[in-house]
């Protein structure tokens, strides 16, 4: 981990107001504590709780829809970042939850293309906002160099990239060349830009719990990849312009996976 500690990245932003009331390591009965004491609800009401895992069978999504039962596993890094998203997301995590529900309910319906996009997100999702166009526009045309190199100035001051996933919470941890979100894009005023961290969070929770129940995004393709090691600040190495020249990590194009 890093020398920093293992929260050392910027990226763990969102999450801090809870990591810094936490042990340095996961800590299921601090977890329960705090969904008590900031309770959550489901879309049908009921209220959620992180539970050790259950050996009933029931299906991970139905348990949280019927019991508001989140299972999450003692020691383990990748429930314990799940958790910290409900607390911190609550309103996306419960849009996610009832859309995997809606999706199994379908007549007919397998796992489908719909509840992939879904699970990909949760697990991988960022979003990045910014009051410039012009930069959305140099990330959707993967520009990295000349979005994080020749315009890292106004991307540091009017770009935000807030993680949503909890497996990219855990990769980053040990982050590793090549490490990847699937992105959201939004545009934003200048007014949004100068809202507290708090506050944009809020937002964002909004925005989010809003593009995910809207049917919008249907296979894990509609979302947007983005090397999470090119963001400013993420790695000393970027700071160097050639660095952005490594044509694996920064691709010209859509990985095969995306």
């Amino acid at each position: 981990m890093s020398p920093g500690g293992p929260y050392a990245s910027p990226l763990f932003a969102p999450l801090r107001p809870w990591l810094d009331r936490l042990p340095a390591r996961p800590d299921a009965g601090a977890l329960a504590r705090l969904a008590e004491d900031h309770p959550i609800a489901t879309e049908n009401g009921r209220r959620v709780r992180f539970v050790p895992p259950q050996a009933d069978g029931m299906v991970y999504e139905c348990r949280i829809w019927e019991t508001g039962e989140v299972e999450t596993r003692p020691d383990n890094w990748h429930d314990f970042f799940n958790a910290l998203v409900w607390l911190t997301f609550p309103l996306t995590k419960i849009s996610i939850s009832a859309a995997h529900v809606r999706a199994m309910q379908a007549v007919g319906e397998g796992r489908g293309s719909r509840r992939d996009a879904l699970t990909h997100f949760d697990e991988c999702g960022i979003v990045v906002l910014s009051s410039r166009p012009e930069l959305l526009d140099l990330l959707r045309g993967f520009r990295w160099k000349d979005l994080f190199a020749v315009r890292r100035a106004e991307v540091v001051a009017a770009m935000r990239f807030i993680v949503f996933g909890h497996a990219t919470y855990e990769q980053l941890l040990a982050p590793f060349r090549g490490l990847t979100a699937k992105a959201v894009l939004h545009e934003v005023s200048d007014e949004w830009m100068a809202m507290s961290a708090a506050e944009q969070i809020v937002a964002v929770d909004r925005l989010l719990a809003a593009d995910l129940a809207s049917g919008r995004y249907t296979r894990p393709r509609d979302f947007q990849p983005l090397p999470l090691l090119g963001i400013p600040g993420v790695t000393p190495d970027s700071e160097d312009p050639a660095y952005y020249d490594d044509s694996w990590q920064f691709r010209s194009g859509r990985r095969a996976d995306s």
